[in-house]
C-alpha cells in the first residue's frame, strides 16, 4: 500500500523467457500497468511486442486515437459518400504517424466509462472489434511497456485526466484566439489584382491581404507567410529572406505589429542551403531519413548540441526581428521508422519516429519562450503524446471538398478528446483544385467555432480576387466577415475556455457525449458540439443543405441565436432552416454569452462588401 494506491506484483515464465513481470498500480480509479522481461541469458530472445485485449460489447463506441476519420491514405477521410464518423469501432488503427492529417494520441475512450492509455512512443496499432467483434485488442512494441486505465465512468473526466497526464496543454496568447489570415504562396507581383501599380514597399500580396481586410472591416489578429519566403530553389535556405520577393521584411513585420497584427512564419525540421552541408560535416542529422537527402537535412533533436545550433543559428534571428511564432510543418514525412538507424541519444529510429515531433515542438517552444516569454504561438501539423505542452494546432492538408469539411469536423472532435485542445483547419481545405464556395462558405460558420480560425490558403486569393464570376464575390466576403466578427467577439469567451483546458484538461470543443454521457442521441449526433460550456454548435458540411436536423441536450434550455425569441427546450431533434451564410447556433439560456444580432450584422457585411475597395488608393496610407 502506498500513498497514492495499491501495488500489486505478478511474476511468470514463458519460453525463452526468465521472468516476465506485471506490476499494477491502483491510483483512485485508475490503474497504471507496467510490463516487462528478462531473457534465459544474455543473448536469449527479447520480447518486442506485447498484446492486451479489452472485451467489447455489441453497442460499444469508441473514439479518439487520430484525428483522420479513417486509418490508410489521408484521402480515404474525405472519399466521396464516406460514413465513418467519430466511432472508431470495425477499424484497425496503425500508431505510427502518417501525413499529413498528423494528430495522433495513443489514447482512446469508451461509452462503457473507461479510457486506455499507453505510455512512450514505440509504435503499435489498436483493433476496435474489426478481427473479432467482441475484442478490442491492443498491440505494443518495445521491450517494456507501460499503460494506464481510466475507470472513472465518466468521459469528461477520463478525457481531462489524460489530457494533463500528456500535458498539460499550453495556453496560446490571447491575440491566438482572432482571426487569422494566410495564403500558401506569396508572389510579389507589380500590381494589384485591380490593375493598380504597387508602390507600398512590402510584398503586394501580404499588402493587399491587409489592406483590404481592413476596408472591409475583417479583424485579422494574425498573419502567417508559408514557404517559400527564404533564398534557394525551395525557399527555405538558411532562414535567409528571400528579399526580392519579401522587400523590407523586418519593416513588414513593424508595420502589422503597429496594426495589432501578430507575424508568424513557416518552418520545418530540417535545414537546407550551407546550413545543410554545415549539420552533415557537424553530425548533427537524423540517419537514415527517407528521401530528399540531395536537398534536406532532418535535424536530430536528441542532439542537445544540433538543437541548440538550430534555435540559435535558424529561429533566433527571425525571433528578435519580431516573428511572434512559427508553423511547424512537415516533422512527420521522411523521419525513418526502423532498428538500424540510431539517434544521437542511442534510441532506435523506430522508436523515435512518433516521438519526433514532439522533440520538433519543444525545439521550437524553448526558443521562442526565452526570447517572447508568453507572447508567442506555435501551430503544429504532426503531434503526439507530450507536443500539447509546446503547440497548437491545425488539421493538416485536408480536402477542399464537402466530404473535406465533414473530415474537419471530426478531426476537430477528435483532436479535442485526444488532448488537444487548441485546433484549427485550412478555411476551405488545402487540396484545392477549384475552390468550392459553398463549401467555403460553410467552412467559414465551422471555423468560427474552432479554437483557432485560420483562413486560407483560398487558391492563393482573396475573396476579391476570385477565378472565375463573380471575380469579386460580395457574398463570400460578407460571410468571412461575419465569421470573423463574431470570431473575434468570442476573443474573450474562447482564451478563458482555453485556460481551463490548461488548467483542467477539459477541451474547448466539446462532443456531446462529454457532457451529456447518459443520452445516447449524445453519441449519436456528431455534428452537433458545445464551444465552451454554453454554445451549442452545429455543422452544415453537405452542400444544398436548407434546413437540418439536430439534437439538443436534455436537461437544459436553448436559445436560438439568429431568432433569440425562439428558446427550445433540450432533450428532442429540432429541425432548422439552414440557408446560408446560416450555421445552427444556440446559447444556454441564463448564460453571459452575447452574440449580438447576427441577421444585422450579416446585412452590414453585404452593405461594406457591396462598396469594392480602390487599394491604389488604400495604399497611400502606407509609411
Amino acid at each position: 500500500k502506498t500513498e497514492t494506491g495499491m501495488i500489486y506484483k505478478f511474476k511468470g515464465q514463458c519460453e525463452g523467457i526468465k521472468t516476465v513481470t506485471l506490476r499494477v498500480e491502483r491510483r483512485g480509479q485508475n490503474y497504471l500497468f507496467f510490463l516487462s522481461a528478462t531473457p534465459t541469458a544474455d543473448d536469449g530472445e527479447e520480447i518486442l511486442r506485447w498484446g492486451i485485449n479489452f472485451r467489447a460489447d455489441a453497442d460499444e463506441f469508441f473514439t479518439g486515437v487520430f484525428e483522420r476519420t479513417v486509418d490508410g491514405n489521408q484521402k480515404k477521410s474525405w472519399e466521396e459518400g464516406i460514413k465513418t464518423a467519430m466511432n472508431l469501432r470495425g477499424q484497425e488503427v496503425e500508431m505510427l504517424i502518417k501525413p499529413s492529417l498528423g494528430l495522433y494520441a495513443p489514447f482512446f475512450l469508451s461509452s462503457r466509462g473507461y479510457g486506455f492509455y499507453a505510455g512512450g512512443y514505440w509504435p503499435g496499432s489498436i483493433d476496435f472489434c474489426r478481427k473479432n467483434k467482441e475484442l478490442v485488442q491492443v498491440q505494443l512494441e518495445g521491450r517494456e511497456v507501460s499503460f494506464r486505465i481510466y475507470t472513472s465512468g465518466s468521459p469528461a473526466k477520463i478525457v481531462m485526466e489524460h489530457a494533463m497526464a500528456a500535458g498539460p496543454p499550453i495556453l496560446p496568447p490571447k491575440w491566438a484566439f482572432l482571426p487569422w489570415r494566410w495564403r500558401d504562396d506569396h508572389a510579389n507581383p507589380p500590381h494589384f489584382f485591380n490593375g493598380a501599380k504597387v508602390t507600398a514597399p512590402y510584398n503586394s500580396q501580404v499588402v493587399e491581404d491587409i489592406l483590404m481586410m481592413e476596408a472591409l472591416d475583417i479583424p485579422c489578429g494574425v498573419y502567417w507567410v508559408d514557404r517559400p519566403w527564404a533564398t534557394g530553389k525551395d525557399g527555405y535556405d538558411d532562414f535567409r529572406w528571400d528579399r526580392a520577393r519579401f522587400p523590407h521584411p523586418e519593416a513588414m513585420i513593424k508595420w502589422l505589429a503597429r496594426k495589432d497584427i501578430n507575424f508568424v512564419l513557416w518552418i520545418a525540421p530540417w535545414v537546407m542551403g550551407e546550413m545543410k552541408q554545415e549539420a552533415e560535416n557537424k553530425g548533427y542529422i537524423l540517419e537514415g531519413q527517407k528521401d530528399k537527402t540531395d536537398k534536406v537535412a532532418l535535424v536530430d533533436f536528441t542532439n542537445p548540441e544540433a538543437t541548440r545550433w538550430w534555435q540559435e543559428k535558424g529561429l533566433s534571428g527571425l525571433l528578435k526581428m519580431g516573428v511572434k511564432g512559427f508553423k511547424l510543418d512537415r516533422s512527420e514525412e521522411i523521419v525513418p521508422e526502423d532498428l538500424e538507424d540510431n539517434a544521437f541519444d542511442g534510441q532506435t529510429t523506430r522508436e523515435l519516429r512518433n516521438k519526433y515531433p514532439v522533440l520538433y515542438a519543444k525545439a521550437a517552444y524553448e526558443i521562442s519562450k526565452k526570447l517572447h516569454g508568453d507572447d508567442f504561438t506555435l501551430l503544429a501539423r504532426a503531434a503526439y503524446t507530450g507536443s500539447s505542452r509546446y503547440a497548437s494546432f491545425w488539421g493538416g492538408d485536408i480536402g477542399s471538398s464537402q466530404e473535406g469539411l465533414r473530415a474537419a469536423v471530426i478531426a476537430q472532435l477528435r483532436s479535442a478528446v485526444m488532448g488537444y485542445p487548441v485546433w484549427g483547419s485550412d478555411t476551405g481545405g488545402y487540396w484545392q483544385g477549384d475552390l468550392d464556395r459553398e463549401v467555403t462558405a460553410r467552412w467559414l460558420a465551422f471555423s468560427c467555432f474552432s479554437p483557432i480560425m485560420e483562413v486560407g490558403p483560398t487558391e492563393n486569393r482573396g475573396f476579391w480576387n476570385m477565378k472565375q464570376e463573380p471575380h469579386y464575390d460580395k457574398q463570400l466576403i460578407a460571410t468571412w466577415r461575419l465569421y470573423a466578427k463574431l470570431h473575434a467577439r468570442l476573443q474573450e469567451y474562447s482564451y478563458s475556455c482555453a485556460r481551463e483546458a490548461h488548467a483542467t484538461g477539459m477541451p474547448i470543443v466539446r462532443p456531446l457525449f462529454l457532457v451529456y454521457p447518459g443520452q445516447k442521441e449524445a453519441w449519436n449526433d456528431w455534428q452537433t458540439f458545445l464551444y465552451g460550456p454554453d454554445i451549442l454548435v452545429s455543422a452544415i458540411w453537405q452542400k444544398g443543405v436548407k434546413e437540418h436536423t439536430l439534437y439538443l441536450p436534455k436537461g437544459e434550455e436553448w436559445v436560438d441565436a439568429w431568432n433569440p425569441e425562439k428558446i427550445y427546450t433540450g432533450g428532442q431533434k429540432i429541425t432548422v432552416q439552414t440557408t446560408l451564410p446560416k450555421i445552427p447556433l444556440f446559447i444556454r439560456k441564463n448564460s453571459k454569452v452575447d452574440l449580438g444580432n447576427l441577421p444585422a450584422l450579416f446585412n452590414e457585411s453585404l452593405k461594406l462588401a457591396a462598396d469594392k475597395p480602390d487599394l491604389g488608393k488604400l495604399q497611400r496610407s502606407i509609411q
